[in-house]
């Protein structure tokens, strides 16, 4: 299972504009993993596995993550404190004017409610590069930060292109965790007021509104615990009792007679805290962390370079030949006389000289061969692996060679030693990827010249 992150986004950003792997190894990845073909961000999410080792330490990816990690953490201290404080401000009591409630009402109501609504119109200009929703969150200017980091660090994040939809998200969900933050600060500055002190819980307004329409109002607000929690829905005889008329530094009598009860209003605060800033706003947060996930996951499509890459993956680098069997041998009366033109649909082994058995994977398929076995024979092979490979072998074998490497004396007697235990042999000299494995005539003429040298009736040439 490979994870799918803004790390792997970029990790795969960096891999496709540096071009680390070739046409023939895309290729050669893309048949191990065959079943990941319906899949493209699966397959590219895997080949970015397959190749991270090939990046320096430390990576951009984890550069980049880190420093929103940092900054993201350094905001949401402070604005967890600045919510701390703000609350302990507005349930400040002297123990002569009472709390009024409505204040703290805006902050844990009414802004929270204010400022998701921004937030849910903002979604919808989420392709937007320069969106103008985005720069009212104070997430947004975590960039900003850039230039007080070092300069070798803010080399390093400079040429790294975001795509606008995933830094949208990354801003919208940022702002969440920060507006998170600071509703803490007010739930925790309520707790310990309400614990430290007595406090006296009033509400006061110049709008000419009746103690039964604001209780009406507090039950309407009050809805979604009702039922759960009725003691904390404010009565209408708790509103009408609390109501403050300043005037001067005296309070009304009715509410001095009935101050024991106005402590209850911190139930009522305390459910709305919960619910509006925090429960409403945690919805919104896993929604854009969600919604950032699915934004990662379109980029990974839309990254210069993914569709080539997945197109070198799930296609054939090159198909030269025709899929019937050759009926009859082609003479060359200058040279070698056992000559195909055309390769057989199947063959029992392949054998690859000093080719890796993706290589041979890529050829077989390119060539549109099928065969149950395929072996890496010479190079760093030890003599015992080569003697191991040739008792493995058996009826027809497809070798392919390079050739632009003329035939060494190590080749010569490991032919000598196979068709000492198949029926057929197929040397296949091929060029490199970049030429489509065409070759030139006189690379072909040398190795025609080296065979005529072994004389066995078993061998072949493919020209």
């Amino acid at each position: 299972m490979y994870l799918m992150n803004l790390k792997s986004y970029i990790n795969l950003y960096v891999l496709l504009g540096r071009g680390i792997a070739s046409q023939e190894e895309n290729r050669a990845f893309g048949l191990v993993h065959v079943t990941l073909k319906q899949k493209p961000t699966a397959q590219l999410l895997a080949w970015q596995a397959e190749h991270l080792s090939k990046l320096e330490d430390p990576k951009v990816s984890d550069s980049f993550v880190s420093y929103l990690s940092m900054v993201s953490r350094v905001l949401f201290v402070i604005a967890f404190f600045a919510g701390l404080l703000s609350g302990m401000a507005l349930l400040s009591y002297n123990g002569h004017a009472p709390v009024n409630v409505i204040y703290f009402m805006a902050m844990v109501m009414a802004l929270p409610l204010l400022t998701m609504c921004l937030s849910i119109l903002s979604m919808f200009r989420m392709q937007a590069a320069e969106h103008s929703l985005v720069h009212f969150s104070p997430s947004f200017w975590m960039e900003k930060i850039l230039s007080f980091l070092p300069s070798a660090f803010q080399e390093k994040l400079k040429t790294l292109e975001i795509n606008p939809l995933i830094f949208n998200w990354i801003v919208l969900k940022r702002s969440q965790l920060i507006a998170l933050a600071f509703s803490f600060g007010l739930l925790l500055a309520l707790f310990g007021m309400v614990v430290t002190q007595d406090i006296a819980f009033a509400w006061s307004t110049t709008l000419e509104i009746s103690p039964e329409g604001f209780a009406h109002f507090l039950e309407i607000l009050s809805t979604p615990w009702h039922s759960l929690f009725p003691s904390a829905v404010p009565s209408v005889e708790l509103v009408s009792q609390s109501q403050y008329f300043r005037l001067g530094e005296h309070l009304n009598p009715q509410m001095v007679a009935n101050a024991s009860g106005l402590g209850a209003w911190w139930k009522f605060l305390l459910l709305l805290t919960l619910f509006y800033a925090l429960f409403l706003r945690l919805l919104l947060f896993l929604f854009a962390h969600f919604a950032l996930g699915r934004a990662i996951q379109k980029s990974f499509l839309t990254l210069v370079g993914s569709r080539e890459l997945l197109s070198e993956m799930n296609h054939s680098v090159i198909s030269t030949h025709a899929i019937e069997r050759e009926a009859t041998f082609v003479t060359n009366q200058e040279g070698y006389t056992q000559v195909i033109h055309r390769l057989d649909s199947s063959y029992d082994v392949i054998h690859g000289w000093a080719m890796s058995s993706a290589k041979l994977e890529v050829l077989a398929d390119s060539m549109q061969v099928l065969a149950p076995h395929s072996f890496e024979v010479g190079g760093t092979n030890s003599l015992q692996r080569d003697h191991e490979i040739i008792e493995l072998s058996h009826g027809e074998v497809l070798f392919f060679v390079k050739a632009w490497e003329p035939p060494t004396l190590d080749f010569v007697d490991y032919i000598e030693a196979l068709i000492e235990n198949v029926e057929k042999v197929v040397i296949f000299p091929i060029g490199t990827v970049d030429n489509n494995y065409s070759i030139e005539e006189k690379m072909i003429d040398v190795w025609e010249r080296k065979i005529v040298q072994i004389n066995a009736p078993k061998v072949w040439l493919k020209r």
